[in-house]
C-alpha cells in the first residue's frame, strides 16, 4: 500500500518547480560564501514556486519555522520535495525512502525491554546557565536571555553565540563516573544530544567544521560517550535537532531596533573572510548561524544535503542504537526519509540481519506508528498503545538552568523524584519507555540536587524494578480516581497521582502481574 506521509497537493494544483529547484549544483559551504546578493532562494508564492532574493528591507526572521505544502508531483515535507534528486541515498538492504517500506519495522525486544533511559541534552547552549533557547534568543532584543547576554558577555555583535562555543569547555567532565552513576539509577540506554537547532556538532563532523574537535572542549563527546555506555553494558542513542537550524537560528541575523547600538548587526552577519586573525579564523559563521533569507524562504537543497551528510556521518561513525529526531516525521522531506531507511538498512548490515535500531519522530499519526517509535515530550498517553512508544522529559530546563539549582529545598526547582517514578511507571504500563534528561553543566559536571535526583530513583528502582524492566503491558493500564492528560507537554499531569491510583504490568510469560501503588 502507498502512504502518504504529509496532505497530497490538492488535485489539479501540482504545479512544474523551476528548473533549478531541488538541483543539487553546489555544497553548503560554498552556497555560505556566496555573498548575500548573490544567492538565489526559493519560496511559493501565489500557489508557485518561485526564484527569489533577500530584502534587507522586508525581513523578519523566523522561528520554528512552518513551510507550506509544495503543489509539486510526489508531496514534500518540511519545505522540501520528498522526491530525491540524488538516487540510492538510502543504501542497500529492504528498506525504501517511503512509509509503505518503513512499515516493515517491528520494534527491538532489548528496547521494548530497557524501558528507562537517561540523556544527556548538552550543547554550548548550557555555558551561559541559563536554560533552553540561549543561543537563539540572546538575540531577542529585550528577552530575558539578551539581557543576561549583556550583563555577562556584551552586545551580540560583539559577542555571539560562536564565542560561547568555545567556553564550552568540559573541564571536568567525568563521562565514566557519570555514565556508572546513570546506571546505578536504573538506566538501560543512554542518549547523547549530537546537535541543537544551534547547528554545532558534538562530535568529530566531517561536514561541519563547527564541532566539538575543532573548537570548545577539543573531544569527541558523542564519541566517548558511546564507548562508555557500551563499555558498562548500555544502549547508546544520539540526538538530532539540526533540521530546524535554517528557520531558528535566524535571529543571529538582526540587529537592536533602539538603544545606543540600534541599527548595529549581531555577529551572524560575519563571513569567513571576517575572522582572519581571529580565533575562528577559517571556520564560516554562517555555518552554524545558517544564511540570511526571506522569512518564506524554502530550505535551500544545499542545507537539506548538508543535513543529510552530517547524520549519515553521525550514524556511520557512532552506530547508534538509537536515532532521534526534534521533528514531525522524518524531517526535510527526502533527506529525512532516505537517512530513516539508510538507518534501518545499515542497523541490519551491521547486526548481522537483526533488527535492532530505533527512529524517534514526534507527532506520528496512528497508521504509521508502527514504522518507527513515537516520541512524545514532556508527554504521555491515556490508553495502553499498540506498539511501543516513547516518553521523555527533563528534571528541569533542557540545557542546564542555574536558576532552579539555587532554589531552596532538598530538589531545587526540579522535578520532584515521586513525579519522576510515578512518570516512568505510568509510561511503562501502557507499552512505554521512559527518557529522563540530567543537564550538564558547562564543565562537564551535574549538580547535587540532580544527584540526589537521581539517588532517590536509584533506591525506588533497585526495590521495584522487577516491575518495570522487561516487562509488558496487562490487559488494563490501572485503575484509580486520577488520570493522565494525555499529548506532548501534558505530563506534569503526573502531579495529581496518589496512593490510590495503581498501575499495572506484567512479566513476558505472562505468569506474574504486577500492581504498583503510587
Amino acid at each position: 500500500m502507498a502512504v502518504a506521509a504529509c496532505p497530497a497537493a490538492p488535485r489539479g494544483a501540482e504545479q512544474q518547480a523551476p528548473d533549478a529547484f531541488n538541483r543539487l549544483t553546489e555544497d553548503y559551504a560554498a552556497f555560505c560564501a556566496k555573498p548575500a546578493d548573490a544567492r538565489i532562494f526559493y519560496a511559493l508564492e501565489g500557489g508557485k514556486i518561485i526564484p527569489t532574493k533577500l530584502d534587507e528591507h522586508d525581513w523578519k526572521p523566523a522561528e520554528w519555522g512552518q513551510p507550506p505544502e509544495l503543489p509539486i508531483p510526489g508531496g514534500s515535507w518540511d519545505g522540501v520535495p520528498l522526491t530525491s534528486p540524488i538516487p540510492n541515498l538510502s543504501g542497500p538492504g529492504p528498506y525504501k525512502p517511503a512509509w509503505d517500506s518503513l512499515l516493515q519495522y517491528e520494534a527491538p525486544e532489548w528496547y521494548r525491554d530497557a524501558k528507562f533511559g537517561i540523556w544527556a541534552h548538552w550543547s554550548p547552549q548550557c555555558v551561559p546557565e541559563a536554560g533552553d533557547w540561549y543561543a537563539r534568543n540572546m538575540y531577542v532584543e529585550g528577552s530575558p536571555n539578551y539581557k543576561y547576554q549583556l550583563e555577562h558577555y556584551g552586545h551580540p555583535s560583539r559577542f555571539g553565540y560562536k564565542e560561547l562555543c568555545s567556553q564550552w569547555t568540559l573541564l571536568n567532565w567525568e563521562p565514566e563516573d557519570l555514565i556508572q552513576r546513570y546506571k546505578s539509577a536504573g538506566a538501560k540506554l543512554f542518549i547523547a544530544l549530537a546537535n541543537h537547532h544551534d547547528g554545532f556538532d558534538a562530535w568529530n563532523s566531517k561536514h561541519q567544521p563547527w564541532n566539538a574537535i575543532n573548537m570548545g572542549p577539543h573531544r569527541d563527546v558523542v564519541g566517548t560517550w558511546a564507548g562508555l555506555a557500551r563499555k558498562n553494558g548500555l544502549r547508546f542513542g544520539v540526538t538530532v535537532h539540526q533540521a530546524r537550524n535554517w528557520w531558528w537560528f535566524q535571529t543571529a541575523h538582526g540587529a537592536d531596533a533602539s538603544g545606543p547600538l540600534a541599527g548595529v548587526p549581531y555577529d551572524g552577519r560575519l563571513s569567513e573572510a571576517a575572522g582572519k586573525g581571529e580565533w575562528w579564523q577559517g571556520s564560516d559563521p554562517h555555518r552554524v548561524y545558517g544564511v540570511k533569507h526571506p522569512l518564506n524562504a524554502l530550505p535551500d537543497i544545499s542545507y537539506v544535503k548538508d543535513f543529510y551528510d552530517r547524520t549519515r556521518d553521525l550514524i556511520d561513525q557512532h552506530d547508534p542504537d538509537l536515532l532521534y529526531f526534534d521533528n514531525s516525521l522524518f524531517p526535510l522531506g527526502w533527506a529525512g526519509m532516505n537517512i530513516g531507511a539508510y538507518f534501518y538498512n545499515r542497523n541490519l548490515q551491521t547486526r548481522g540481519g537483526n533488527m535492532e535500531a530505533v527512529a524517534n519522530v514526534k507527532q506520528v499519526p496512528d497508521h504509521l506508528a508502527k514504522a518507527v517509535v513515537a516520541d512524545y515530550e514532556r508527554g504521555l498517553t491515556n490508553r495502553i498503545m499498540p506498539y511501543a512508544w516513547q516518553s521523555e522529559t527533563c528534571i528541569g530546563d533542557w540545557h542546564y538552568n542555574r536558576a532552579l539549582y539555587e532554589k531552596p529545598g532538598e530538589f531545587g526547582g526540579y522535578a520532584p523524584p515521586r513525579d519522576i517514578i510515578h512518570w516512568l511507571i505510568d509510561a511503562v504500563s501502557k507499552n512505554g519507555t521512559f527518557i529522563l534528561n540530567i543537564p550538564g553543566r558547562p564543565d562537564g559536571t551535574i549538580d547535587s540536587k540532580e544527584i540526589a535526583v537521581l539517588d532517590q530513583i536509584a533506591a525506588w528502582i533497585q526495590i521495584n524494578g522487577e516491575a518495570i524492566f522487561a516487562t509488558r503491558p496487562w490487559k488494563v493500564y490501572g485503575e484509580g480516581p486520577n488520570s493522565i492528560k494525555a499529548g506532548s507537554f501534558q505530563g506534569h499531569s503526573v502531579a495529581q497521582l496518589g496512593p490510590k491510583d495503581i498501575r499495572f504490568t506484567r512479566n513476558k510469560a505472562n505468569t506474574v502481574i504486577y500492581a504498583i501503588a503510587l
